[in-house]
């Protein structure tokens, strides 16, 4: 027994659900997208320490931000901090 206004069916008699899906569709997958680029791309996270022991370095002249107005970071002061030992 399926919950009404889930099946084929029932979408068919309330075509207005339809819209409430596909924003819900779009939301979970821009969750995951986020979720799974924040894994990939920031430089905090470390899959492979071996590989690359300080992953921050990478990013010193390059922009991990999401969105960001500066275009060229070669120019600017890098956000990422210069570790020493």
């Amino acid at each position: 027994m399926v919950m009404q206004g889930m099946g084929m069916s029932s979408l068919k008699k309330h075509p207005a659900l339809i819209p409430l899906y596909v924003c819900v569709a779009m939301g979970a997958v821009g969750a995951v997208y986020y979720t799974l680029r924040l894994a990939t791309r920031n430089p905090d996270v470390t899959w492979n320490r071996s590989k690359n022991p300080e992953p921050w370095q990478e990013y010193s002249n390059k922009q991990y931000k999401f969105y960001s107005p500066i275009r060229d970071y070669s120019k600017t002061e890098s956000p990422a901090p210069k570790y020493t030992e």
